[in-house]
């Protein structure tokens, strides 16, 4: 069990190389999601928009509320957005920082799926063959309306008996399939644009900034593990006192049942000097509260002694 905990918090740690390995993983998920899920358009003028733009973008969501979930910083970013002022001030800084970052990791599985999508074509075909204009296809002149929407509604369908070698078909077919095309390797062109300009723009701006949030980001952080990690210890030693403490009053219980009672001071000195005097509840509430809203301020001068 220890070691799975050990792996539990390294995969949580703030490490950037790690986080950018989830983010690799979610997009071939995503990818091998998109290719082994069975689209099934329902060829219907009341249905496909719906279905079509679904597929499109309710994957994309989830896959988004993923990152977030996976990222540790999301809920510390939260937790230092929220909480009081206190001892402490909040830089703005810091958190908008944090916030980039998991965006930026966050939605780079959604933007994989929504790109994949679009250069498969098959989702904007779905969605949009009923909205396409008639007029500009040959075959559906002399059809009444109605039976034109329904017609369109079946352009995804390869199968059906009506359209199955209708060359109106293939020509609306063609049409979408190429915007659809068209608009996914714009969108691609557009982040690897914005990605290379990001990337060799970021020297012209203040580095000592940037260097500051980072800093900061990954303290607050490890901070926060680290505090997590003194309270579990913390709780594990008081419940150790007071499981000693029951059985110190069940002295005279144990002893006709000829069980042998810890010695006195045994490893005592290591607990006193975590517990640090804390001896109930009320201590232990008040210490957290405390914490919560008056963080102490990053000044570690008056705490190291000087020679």
């Amino acid at each position: 069990m220890d070691r799975f905990r050990m792996i539990f918090q390294y995969f949580q740690s703030n490490s950037e190389s790690i986080m950018n390995g989830i983010c690799g993983l979610l997009a071939l998920a995503s990818v091998k999601m998109y290719t082994s899920f069975d689209f099934s358009c329902p060829c219907l003028p009341q249905y496909n928009m719906a279905y079509g733009l679904g597929i499109m973008f309710i994957p994309p969501t989830i896959l988004f509320l993923c990152g977030l979930i996976l990222n540790r910083q999301s809920l510390v970013m939260l937790e230092e957005w929220r909480r009081p002022q206190g001892r402490r001030k909040k830089d703005l800084a810091v958190i908008r920082y944090m916030c980039s970052s998991i965006m930026q990791r966050a939605m780079v599985a959604p933007v994989v799926w929504i790109v994949v999508t679009l250069l498969d074509g098959k989702c904007l075909i779905c969605a949009f063959s009923a909205s396409m204009d008639p007029e500009k296809f040959v075959g559906f002149a002399n059809v009444s309306t109605v039976q034109v929407q329904q017609l369109l509604a079946k352009v995804p369908c390869k199968d059906d008996e009506l359209l199955r070698n209708n060359t109106s078909r293939k020509a609306v077919s063609r049409y979408l399939r190429c915007w659809s095309q068209a608009l996914g390797w714009s969108i691609l062109l557009i982040l690897i644009i914005a990605a290379f300009l990001a990337r060799w723009l970021r020297p012209c701006f203040n580095q000592a900034t940037l260097l500051q949030a980072r800093h900061w980001s990954n303290y607050i952080d490890i901070e926060q593990k680290i505090f997590e990690e003194t309270c579990c210890e913390h709780s594990r030693l008081f419940a150790h006192k007071c499981i000693l403490h029951f059985f110190e009053s069940m002295r005279q219980e144990i002893k006709l049942h000829s069980f042998s009672l810890p010695r006195e001071g045994e490893g005592a000195e290591g607990e006193e000097d975590l517990l640090r005097g804390i001896t109930d509840q009320d201590q232990v509430n008040k210490l957290l509260k405390t914490w919560y809203y008056e963080k102490p301020p990053l000044d570690v001068s008056q705490a190291t002694p000087r020679h």
